[in-house]
């Protein structure tokens, strides 16, 4: 019999409320703290959960130096398996591979699958390491409205929705990054804030472009009852198990900003879209077979109202709207454990 394992921080909201599924299964599950986790590693067979380790840092220059320490730990667990009887539940392989969102997204285009496209594509060598690099590729693309990203960090860190127009030079930016006067770093805020300065804009732009970024057109989405929306669902075992729809006045729709949930049947959308947010959920979900959850972020396309795959995570199964409901998600999770340590 397997030892049930679930690696993360203590007396978080993913620890806790795994926690109470795994009781109400009868489920005894070992938790093992990120720090000193080689250390206290358990003897024997184990079936392994693996919850993404708290950082502190609000900078997002070291969001790469954080995600790399990360992958290591993460290819010390591989390691561990190759001399330990170890199953995962999502194999920290998977998890890596989604940790960096442009390697994600070519992983679905190779698939065929449809997804928020880059501007530039293959025909661009490199990433885009200035502001006049970006500009002349939009450009040259007719492209005037974008979103760029870090490659790595989640929760909206560095994500910014960026306007142009170059007839007029008129430049709008939609962020969550900050510099303060007279400090080096950008720093992410939580809050959404409108820049409408070109000057600061540029400057903004150019800091976060010596990151690692992808640049990504800016699709109008879908609205409901006047804000514009986009999905987040909770695929597990190739079943949707959740999805919540996160209304937004603004074109960036993370929850923690202040914005709206609203469950994805609530939304009145005709059943042959539900249909097609769900396959195409569960495709992108299957392009990554080490991973048996895995939340996925869609936007429907305002008026066609076809769905894009916007980005994937590989430990995306914390939804406040479920953990403060029926707490589905982590329940199912709980049945898979019980059933994998019974095998």
């Amino acid at each position: 019999m397997r030892q049930a394992v679930l690696l993360g921080k203590p007396d978080t909201k993913r620890t806790n409320y795994m926690g109470h599924a795994a009781q109400k299964e009868g489920l005894h599950v070992l938790f093992l703290d990120w720090d000193g986790w080689k250390e206290h590693f358990p003897q024997g067979k184990v079936f392994l959960k693996i919850d993404p380790p708290v950082w502190d840092s609000c900078k997002l220059g070291q969001l790469e130096a954080l995600v790399k320490d990360y992958e290591n730990q993460l290819g010390q667990l591989e390691n561990q398996a190759k001399i330990q009887d170890v199953k995962f539940f999502n194999h920290p392989g998977a998890i890596g591979l989604l940790l960096n969102k442009h390697k994600c997204k070519e992983h679905l285009v190779r698939a065929g699958l449809s997804v928020t496209e880059e501007i530039g594509g293959a025909k661009r060598k490199g990433p885009m390491k200035h502001v006049e690099q970006l500009l002349e590729t939009m450009q040259k693309n007719r492209v005037h409205q974008v979103f760029v990203k870090p490659i790595f960090g989640s929760g909206a860190a560095g994500v910014s929705a960026f306007r142009w127009q170059p007839n007029t030079g008129k430049m709008v930016l939609y962020t969550c990054m900050w510099k303060e006067d007279g400090m080096p770093d950008l720093v992410n805020t939580k809050k959404l804030r409108k820049v409408t300065d070109s000057r600061q804009v540029l400057s903004l732009m150019e800091q976060l472009l010596q990151m690692e970024c992808m640049v990504e057109r800016w699709y109008a989405k879908e609205e409901h009852e006047g804000f514009s929306y986009d999905l987040r669902a909770v695929i597990q075992d190739k079943t949707m198990d959740f999805c919540l729809a996160r209304l937004s006045k603004g074109p960036v729709t993370n929850l923690h900003l202040n914005n709206r949930p609203l469950k994805f049947d609530d939304l009145g959308l005709p059943k042959t879209v539900k249909e097609q947010v769900e396959e195409l959920c569960i495709q992108a979900a299957e392009c990554f077979p080490g991973l048996r959850s895995v939340g996925v972020d869609i936007l429907l396309e305002k008026g066609s109202l076809r769905p894009r795959v916007i980005e994937m995570n590989g430990q995306g199964d914390l939804i406040y709207q479920d953990i403060y409901g029926d707490n589905r998600i982590y329940e199912k999770q709980a049945k898979i454990m019980k059933q994998e340590i019974l095998e």
